[in-house]
């Protein structure tokens, strides 16, 4: 039971894990901040925090249910 529980959150927090780095908005401005251009490395809006928080905690429910489910695989 407890491994469909495990399994669940791991196929959910992938989906919303891909949902919220392509929500994440772009660093660099293209091949000007590659050849030395100056880049903002600020911590950006409190919207982007908040996103950021969330991405790693998604994150982390995806890595200990990943790690919960290949431990069980015996």
């Amino acid at each position: 039971m407890l491994d469909v529980v495990a399994l669940v959150l791991n196929i959910l927090s992938s989906l919303f894990l891909i949902v919220f780095i392509l929500l994440h908005s772009g660093k660099g401005s293209g091949l000007s901040d590659m050849f030395g251009g100056s880049s903002s490395l600020s911590g950006g809006t409190s919207l982007e925090r908040r996103l950021d928080r969330i991405t790693v905690a998604t994150g982390l429910i995806f890595g200990l249910s990943t790690f919960w489910l290949s431990w069980q695989w015996k």
